[in-house]
Formats: C-alpha cells, structure tokens, sequence
C-alpha cells in the first residue's frame, strides 16, 4: 500500500487533468484514490509514504515499440562503409548483429534495456525481438528478465524469410508458444504478439502460415510496415499491390495488430487502416536516423487511425521522441504551428488505447482502477502551470533522465534514482563483458 503526495499531479484524465497539491492511493496493484494530497494522506496515513516534495507526480510512460536486441550496437564498429540507404542499414549493421545474438547476449540485452526504460520513466514496453541464429526460448528469456526488474511487457519474435524457411519457422513456433504461455499468465504484466519483420522479407506461403498459425490466440500481429521505400517498391513488384494492401488480402491487419511506422502509404493504405482498426505506432527519431522519411501522421490522425508512439530502439526516453516528433512534422510541412496537440494525442491518448487493447486495466492515466504504474518527475516549473499550459511544460521541460522515481503495478522500482533491489552496477558490468566478446566476432 502506498501513498504518492506532496506534488503537482498530472493526471492524463481529461476529468481532472491536474491537482496542484495531491496524491495518489495504491492498493496492491491498483489506484484506488486521486485527490487532495491533505485529505489523501489523513486518509491513508498507514500507507508508505513517499513524499514527491513539490515534484510532479504522473503516469508511467509506454513504448509502443522497442528493440531490445539492438542494445549492444551502442558504440560498436560495424566495420562497413556507411550506408547510404535503408536497406543498406539493415544489412550492414542490424542483420549482421541480430545473427550474432546468443540467448546470454538477449538476456544482457533486455536487463540494460529494460533498466533504461524503468530510468526514462517507461512503465510498459512492446517489444519486437530478432535473434535468427538463436531464436527458441529467446522470448521466454526476455519474459524472465521483465518478470525479475517488475516491468510489463509485450513481446514477438521478428518472423523473415532471409535466412531460410528452417529459421522461418522457427520463428513461428517461438511467437506461437510464447502466446500461449503469455496467455496462461495471470498477472497481466507479460503479453504476446505475433511478430513480422515486413512485407519485402515475408513471401506469400509465410504469410498465409502467420495468418494460419495466429487462429484461437486472440492477439494480432506486430510488423513494419513500408518504413522504407524498398518495402512499398518490393511490394508492387511481387504484387502488384502497395505494403498495407498486401498485408490486408492475407489478414494481418486488425484491432490487436501494431503496423509500425506506416511512412510511405497513400490515402487507400489509410483507408485500409481504418476500416480494420488497426494500430499504427510512429516513431519520430528511428525515421529521420534511418532517413526513410516523414510518416504522415497528422493525415491518419484526421482519418481516425489510432496512431500511437515507440522508439524502435533508437533511445528508450520517450519524452525525446515526443520533442523530435512534432519538429519532423514541422520541418516536413515547413509549417512551425502544426503537430502540438498531436505529439500528446500520440504519446498519452493513443498509447493507452493501444495498451487498453492487450492489457485487462487502464495504463498510462492517473484514476480510480487504473494500474498502478507511476513516475515522479524531477520538474520544478519556472512560469506557473495549469490545465491549459501542462503540454507546453512537458515539451520543452521534461526529460526522461528528470525521472527520479518509478512505480510499476504497485511497487517501486525506482526511487530517487535507485533502482531497488536491482544491481545495477553489476548487470551493466557484466553486460560491457559479454557485449565485448560480441563485438569481437563481428
């Protein structure tokens, strides 16, 4: 039981969006009360206080898509010349790292990651794996180490056809088991997607295997789709048909499938999108790094695409995305007024509804029956903040690295700066170790 007061309290509840003295009351994994932060805490004084000391008190942040198999190329040498496309990244780089992955090297990979997230204020994670030469048990052994730090998650197995239909199908059968042992979970902090990497590595037999082997799990898929302009030109070619359209006629799309990125599509694709309900996650930072171009965001938002935010991997601070987003958008329209309701429309409103379609309670918002997932942010405003003027303090001066305390379905995990019962020191100095002897193979 813990009570979190003494803070200005924003909540993501267009009912009370802020409470400039308040608290919020945790019963086991669940909020049971936001209010007054000196009525809450006579209320509850038996409960473990922990004292926000005028800092801001918000909900845990989601990522909608993460790459955690990507963590050990932080500062490597890939020993290529650059690349000078897309396709040229994902062959010099991430298809030259994910086959040199060994399940000790995904294990390191999701402890520092997941350590990072819980650092950045990010409470729940969508992850998408890839780890061809090491693939069974690869997503249970993600699952255990989310399971050991208290962070909630959702995982997939990345299935491609590039290293051979035996690899192929082990990554059917590794999404396929995870499902079922995700959904035999009851603590509604581990899920299972079916994981595709994208359409121009996905022939037509895979395709209909996916959509064949995903019958009776209840979930959908979580693919790429047309990040690059390879994947739209690769479609049209083998098809005849653009990516969304291609992924539509072998039923992959739906209200449970995340379609990733969605940059190079046309108002049909749009259309497609809507009519299927499907999710649309953009990332910001991912597309202008990998220089695939700007996702129109601002246009399926207008077509009532519920299109939420991720990081794929480039960073694990989703208050740096939500900075990055609305200046593409700008920069792409050479307009400096658009894209200011939408950064916080994408990273609070859709994010939960995305969460709200996999997980059994609220996330990401601050009331009654939501889960517990909690941060305090290190923010002390300079001008005063209210309603009206909350986003404009969140965009220009909240950083995940401001994050000193993190709460996760009820207990901490974080508190100022601390991570709890949590060796931080040692995992990363085993993680350099281990990344170390990866690099030396590659």
């Amino acid at each position: 039981m813990i009570l979190i007061g003494n803070g200005i309290v924003i909540t993501q509840d267009i009912n009370n969006p802020i409470i400039n003295n308040g608290a919020i009351a945790i019963k086991e994994n669940l909020i049971i009360e936001v209010g007054d932060y000196e009525i809450l805490k006579a209320k509850y004084k038996d409960y473990e206080f922990i004292d926000a000391k005028g800092k801001v008190i918000m909900p845990g942040l989601i990522n909608t898509h993460h790459h955690i198999y990507s963590a050990f190329a932080r500062g490597m040498d890939a020993k290529e010349e650059p690349a000078e496309n897309f396709n040229q990244i994902l062959e010099r780089l991430w298809w030259k790292l994910d086959k040199k992955l060994t399940l000790e090297d995904t294990k390191y990979s999701a402890y520092t990651t997941y350590i990072d997230c819980i650092k950045n204020g990010v409470t729940t994670v969508f992850d998408h794996h890839a780890s061809p030469m090491s693939i069974t048990g690869s997503l249970f052994t993600i699952g255990d180490v989310a399971k050991e730090l208290g962070i909630r998650t959702s995982l997939c197995y990345e299935v491609s056809d590039r290293d051979g239909y035996k690899i192929t199908d082990e990554g059917i059968n590794e999404n396929v088991n995870f499902i079922k042992h995700a959904n035999k979970d009851s603590s509604d902090m581990i899920k299972g997607l079916f994981g595709l990497h994208a359409s121009f590595t996905l022939s037509n037999k895979t395709l209909e295997k996916c959509a064949e082997e995903i019958q009776g799990l209840n979930l959908g898929f979580h693919i790429h789709a047309a990040e690059g302009i390879s994947d739209l030109h690769e479609s049209l070619k083998s098809s005849g048909k653009r990516v969304i359209e291609r992924l539509h006629d072998f039923n992959i799309l739906g209200e449970k499938t995340l379609a990733v990125h969605c940059v190079h599509i046309n108002d049909r694709e749009m259309e497609l999108l809507k009519y299927t309900n499907t999710n649309v996650v953009n990332n910001p930072e991912s597309n202008m790094g990998n220089a695939v171009g700007c996702s129109p965001v601002l246009e399926m938002i207008n077509k009532g695409i519920n299109i939420g935010m991720g990081t794929d991997g480039y960073t694990s601070d989703m208050f740096e995305s939500m900075k990055v987003f609305p200046i593409i958008q700008r920069h792409n329209r050479c307009h400096p007024s658009v894209a200011f309701n939408e950064t916080f429309k994408l990273l609070f409103e859709n994010n939960r509804n995305i969460t709200n379609r996999f997980f059994n309670k609220d996330l990401g918002i601050l009331k009654e029956g939501a889960y517990g997932d909690v941060i305090i942010v290190d923010y002390n405003p300079l001008t005063p903040m209210n309603a009206s003027n909350i986003n404009g303090h969140m965009l220009f001066g909240f950083t995940g690295r401001s994050v000193i305390t993190t709460i996760i379905n009820g207990k901490i995990v974080m508190k100022n700066r601390e991570l709890v019962n949590i060796d931080e020191e040692k995992i990363f100095a085993d993680s350099r170790k281990i990344a170390q002897k990866l690099w030396d193979q590659m």
